[in-house]
């Protein structure tokens, strides 16, 4: 007697493949074992963040005084990377896939920004633009003057260990605190008159007195922008060290935290 396969019951005993467990054709071996849903989220949750840090937001940290009163060592703010639009220096190690700025938003007088420094184009830093393309600006006694101006300053309190402090007033109305730590006779406090070419920006430190900025190194090119400087999210006076866990609390600075900067 012949017995004739049935090839459609057979086909139902073979386990199903559930659906979505199915691998890429081009993983297999040791490969497969590691592809599961941990890896997956761990990969999507990567990406995501690389996408938020280039496009949206990025971290930076404050590890000097040049900005003070504004920003103090030891703050953490989010700096917006969609302000200005985007450059080279937008992406991590500068590996961009085009040449000069898209998508470029006009940069305001007063607003604080992260930038490369030139020429080398290496280091971050931040000061605030002062100056736009076009305009002419010097220092005279520790006055700014800006296109043949004098920028209208107040003297306020003093700041920590007695440092003069003042409000200054640029043109736009936008107002800010500086420091004078060497009163009107620091070296940068009289300079020769920039004219800021197309194209660049003139950047100043708030603390005038201790501030390697555009009277030094010279207008920032636009492609040098990173993005505008817009929240703080930690700040700490760091008079804890790494391993004094006890005194961590103590040494956050709570009143700053989720402070706009202006």
């Amino acid at each position: 007697m012949t017995v004739t396969k049935n090839d459609s019951n057979d086909k139902a005993k073979e386990p199903a493949e559930a659906e979505g467990s199915r691998l890429p054709s081009w993983l297999s071996g040791p490969l497969a074992i590691l592809w599961n849903d941990t890896t997956q989220t761990i990969i999507y949750a990567v990406l995501i963040a690389v996408v938020v840090r280039v496009v949206l937001f990025e971290p930076f940290n404050i590890p000097s005084g040049s900005m003070y009163p504004t920003l103090l060592e030891g703050d953490y703010l989010f700096v917006s990377k969609y302000s200005y639009g985007y450059s080279r220096y937008s992406f991590p190690f500068g590996l961009a896939p085009f040449e000069g700025r898209i998508w470029e938003d006009p940069v305001e007088r007063g607003d604080v920004a992260v930038f490369r420094k030139p020429p080398q184009n290496e280091t971050d830093y931040i000061k605030r633009i002062i100056g736009l393309p076009g305009d002419t600006i010097q220092v005279v006694g520790g006055v700014l003057w800006i296109n043949g101006m004098p920028v209208l300053r107040e003297r306020i309190e003093d700041f920590e260990g007695g440092i003069p402090q003042y409000v200054e007033t640029l043109p736009n109305g936008r107002e800010h605190r500086i420091l004078e730590k060497d009163g009107d006779r620091g070296s940068n406090d009289n300079t020769r008159v920039f004219t800021v070419p197309e194209g660049y920006y003139f950047a100043m430190g708030d603390n005038r007195d201790n501030s390697s900025d555009s009277r030094v190194i010279g207008p920032i090119p636009a492609a040098n922008l990173i993005g505008r400087a817009e929240i703080l999210f930690f700040s700490h006076d760091s008079s804890a060290a790494l391993w004094e866990v006890w005194k961590w609390p103590f040494a956050i600075r709570y009143g700053r935290l989720l402070n706009g900067v202006d």
